[in-house]
């Protein structure tokens, strides 16, 4: 566990990516190879399930360290992170519980799937028994991995190309290689890398290639002949598979989701066996002849819920918007062009009659500026804005500059002010970083949104300096302060919403910039965002 710790700290607190990488390829060429498979679960999203609830780690420091629960708010609301937190009030230790080999970063995860169905008096004695027994270095890790939210910085792709280095196989197929649902507690190191065809997993996805944000001048691309423009749709992204018979559905975020969108059975029949295909879920008005989506709270009614009953089957029908082929007759046809891709996936979907899987249309345009043009009209169409593709290319791994570009629409704007305050976490856990805005309503203000990037540094900190100046009621770790400061905050979409009191839901709201040269009375009205609303969102 100790080690683990110290890579923990070293990728915690480096700046540098070299230094990074290096410290992945120690630990990968040093651990053992059941730690090894953990981290590997980790790095890649694979979090063990939370042990006990926070507000049982609050009570227990408490007890342990004999603070009073508001004294304990009041270090947590300061620090920030809850696991860092209990590790900097529990008594500190030089050394960690039992620091030979038995105590591995394996064998508290396995602990953990031990206790899982234990009652709280004994999972209490556990944690208990591991706090006074570990240094503080190892204690913020343990109580990560208790709570079940670790999160460290480091991408999946650099702990994928360090391991590639350590074991010689290459960082593409490793991204393959550890996708899907494995089981940490149940796969071995060599399992996990060198799967055959016997133990494959027919579920299996593949790792998404995504589009970098075009930043420059779209003409920069050349001759528009050698590109493949569609709309950008927003939905899930996710991959169909049709394997032995059986269809299974990913997300982008590695989630199998099969069970929530029981309408895509259907196709089983038509699909040929060994097929994978990559998308858009979507929720779509079937009824029109063209694509029209329904608004993206529609397809979260679907994913949140365990069962999905007849009534959202019915308002919220689910579709699939096909971009590409990765594989067919069981044959991996990602290195295959686009255009070889596209003609063979335009076949498979014609081939299966159905309403609710169509291939995403190409945008035929001739010159740079008849696309310029269509893009403006991307809101009516309910979509993000356009991507372009190569028709050369390949389909990569991860995110990779030159052939995938996503060309979105310019952000919707309003001004605002800001009238709430909290602390932000982790580097940013001493400083007001979180902030809600609100709209002039005739003579009140209503709160329509949250936003806490956008900002650099010093201007973080100036605004975190006039909200400590400025603060005038107190609750919890949130603050009042004085309507006086005005931002502009830019968002991608906007929908109506029964659950915010303005009536009004913001999609990827950041602060675009600070208005210093505007005043309150300046502001936007709630008015304002309606007439947005009627005019770009999602009502229905």
């Amino acid at each position: 566990m100790q080690q683990f710790a110290q890579l923990v700290q070293t990728l915690a607190t480096s700046t540098k990516n070299n230094e990074k990488l290096q410290a992945l390829q120690t630990y990968f060429a040093t651990a053992s190879d059941a730690d090894k498979v953990w981290v590997i679960a980790i790095f890649s999203g694979r979090r063990p399930k939370r042990l006990v609830s926070s507000s049982l780690l609050q009570l227990w420091c408490a007890e342990l360290t004999n603070h009073p629960m508001w004294l304990f708010q009041e270090c947590y609301h300061t620090v920030g992170d809850l696991a860092e937190t209990i590790a900097l009030l529990l008594p500190q230790k030089t050394i960690t519980h039992k620091t030979d080999n038995t105590y591995t970063l394996s064998y508290y995860l396995q602990q953990f799937i031990a206790l899982e169905k234990e009652d709280e008096l004994v999972k209490k004695q556990f944690i208990l028994q591991c706090w006074q027994s570990m240094n503080q270095e190892v204690l913020f890790v343990f109580n990560k991995l208790i709570t079940g939210g670790f999160r460290i910085g480091v991408s999946q792709k650099m702990m994928v190309n360090a391991l590639a280095k350590t074991v010689q196989i290459p960082s593409s197929e490793i991204a393959h290689k550890i996708s899907g649902n494995w089981n940490a507690a149940a796969t071995s190191f060599d399992d996990l890398l060198h799967a055959n065809a016997t133990t494959f997993d027919a579920s299996k996805p593949y790792p998404f290639y995504l589009a970098y944000a075009a930043e420059e001048p779209i003409e920069a691309l050349g001759n528009i002949d050698e590109w493949q423009a569609e709309w950008k749709w927003d939905g899930i992204r996710g991959q169909v598979i049709k394997r032995n018979e059986q269809l299974f559905v990913w997300s982008r975020g590695e989630e199998l989701m099969t069970d929530k969108f029981p309408e895509y059975q259907q196709w089983i029949t038509a699909l040929p066996d060994g097929c994978v295909l990559d998308g858009e879920i979507i929720c779509l008005n079937t009824n029109t002849e063209h694509i029209q989506p329904l608004p993206f709270s529609n397809l979260q009614t679907r994913i949140g819920r365990k069962n999905i009953t007849k009534k959202q089957l019915t308002e919220s029908p689910v579709a699939f918007i096909a971009y590409d082929l990765l594989e067919y007759n069981f044959e991996d046809w990602r290195n295959k062009s686009l255009l070889i891709r596209r003609n063979q996936l335009e076949k498979i979907i014609e081939n299966i009659h159905q309403k609710n899987i169509i291939v995403s249309p190409v945008l035929n345009c001739t010159t740079w500026e008849d696309l310029a043009a269509k893009r403006l009209s991307a809101r009516s169409v309910g979509s993000e804005g356009i991507m372009l593709k190569r028709k050369s290319s390949v389909y990569q791994v991860g995110r990779k500059v030159g052939d995938w570009w996503k060309w979105k629409t310019d952000p919707m704007v309003i001004d605002a002010v800001m009238i709430y305050a909290q602390k932000g976490h982790g580097r940013r856990s001493n400083l007001y970083t979180d902030y809600t805005f609100a709209v002039k309503d005739g003579d009140k203000l209503v709160t329509f949104t949250k936003a806490y990037s956008g900002l650099t540094d010093k201007e973080f900190a100036a605004v975190d300096a006039f909200v400590k100046a400025n603060s005038m009621e107190k609750f919890g770790p949130v603050r009042t302060v004085k309507p006086e400061l005005v931002f502009e905050i830019a968002f991608e979409g906007i929908a109506a919403s029964s659950r915010h009191k303005s009536g009004i839901a913001l999609r990827f709201p950041r602060m675009n910039r600070w208005r210093k040269d505007k005043k309150v009375a300046e502001i936007n009205t709630l008015d304002d965002l309606k007439k947005m609303l009627h005019q770009f969102g999602e009502t229905t």
